[in-house]
């Protein structure tokens, strides 16, 4: 193995080190997590909580409409097919974040 093989070795081991440590801080892939993350961009894009990347608040309505809009629709799809947790949640989410969305296009 030439030195450019051995660094480039190392360097892929350091990736893969840092993949596996990223993935364990990550929760679990299931409905309720995604419903989770839905929820939560839509209330990064209401302006409600921060950007967890940029650390700023700001708000696009029309991105967080769209994305109260995929909420519904996966509460119109999945219909009958989930347990009573994941059915409130999915209520939950939508209702707090319809209220949310009318409260701030109507302070506009």
């Amino acid at each position: 193995m030439t030195a450019a093989e051995s660094q480039d070795f190392v360097l892929k081991e350091d990736d893969k080190n840092k993949s596996q440590k990223t993935e364990s801080r990550l929760p679990a892939i299931n409905f309720s997590t995604f419903v989770f993350s839905l929820n939560s961009s839509a209330l990064v894009h209401l302006g409600v909580i921060a950007d967890p990347v940029s650390g700023k608040t700001e708000k696009n309505l029309a991105v967080a409409k769209h994305t109260i809009d995929i909420i519904g629709m996966l509460k119109e799809k999945t219909a009958g097919n989930l347990t009573d947790d994941e059915k409130g949640l999915l209520e939950t989410a939508l209702r707090d974040l319809r209220i949310l969305y009318v409260k701030e296009k109507d302070s506009k």
